[in-house]
């Protein structure tokens, strides 16, 4: 049984508002779905991720944050105006972190990254995300490079745009090895890759349940960080650099 902290899930609770995005609606999977669809694995916590269908309804993540307990945390969508105390109130029940869906919508606009990033981490000690295809991150390199805090989706996502993300990562972005089946690259070649720049970057994550994904997270993903990078190094990616992320 692998330990790990899983850095990128969703939960979908049909209790709690859902939003079609692009004609899209998930099925839902629930908190009890998602913990039996991992239990061969050793759970020392996660981060359960807004998605484009959630908008900014946060009763949905406050939830599942109370109700999967100790070592999970939230990535939520916010807009610009929300006050200190609401962005207080939402730390107190776990959330650790913002997201900017720039490839579906549902967050907010990239316009605000500069301003919403540097708040949230002032404030609350947050950092950010990105769900970004890396060939469009060139136009906002300059403000991510700068940022206290950031980390990228899913490997980037296309072999194309590859090479920033890797500038980034030698400037301190973090990225998330999550949805080997949603990208268009070879995963192998881009963990070991991002590695060699920075071994504390990669954070593992199942992407559960894979929500428009070509292929679904499978337990081989796993097996495949440990082939390419070794024992040591995958146990870094599969919870040692998220928890240290996510729980400092």
């Amino acid at each position: 049984m692998r330990t790990a902290f899983d850095a990128h899930m969703h939960i979908i609770d049909p209790r709690f508002p859902l939003i079609e995005n692009q004609g899209y609606l998930p099925d839902p999977f629930t908190c009890r779905n998602y913990l039996d669809t991992v239990r061969e694995l050793q759970l020392i916590g996660g981060a359960v991720v807004s998605g484009s269908f959630q908008g900014f309804d946060q009763t949905y993540l406050t939830d599942a944050l109370q109700s999967l307990g100790s070592g999970f945390v939230g990535v939520t969508q916010l807009p610009h105006d929300t006050t200190d105390e609401e962005l207080l109130r939402l730390h107190s029940y776990g959330v650790r972190a913002v997201r900017f869906n720039v490839r579906r919508g549902g967050s907010e606009d990239l316009s605000q990254l500069d301003y919403v990033a540097r708040r949230v981490h002032e404030i609350a000690g947050w950092h950010t995300e990105l769900y970004i295809d890396s060939v469009n991150l060139p136009g906002i390199a300059p403000v991510l490079a700068a940022l206290p805090a950031v980390s990228v989706d899913h490997l980037g996502l296309s072999q194309s745009g590859f090479h920033h993300l890797l500038d980034l990562i030698d400037k301190g972005v973090r990225v998330k090895a999550t949805g080997f089946g949603r990208v268009e690259l070879d995963v192998p070649q881009a963990l070991r890759a991002i590695a060699a720049v920075n071994p504390d970057a990669l954070m593992f994550g199942t992407d559960l349940p894979s929500t428009r994904a070509r292929r679904p997270y499978h337990a081989s993903d796993i097996e495949l960080i440990y082939d390419t990078l070794g024992e040591e190094l995958a146990d870094k990616v599969l919870y040692r650099n998220a928890s240290d992320w996510y729980l400092k």
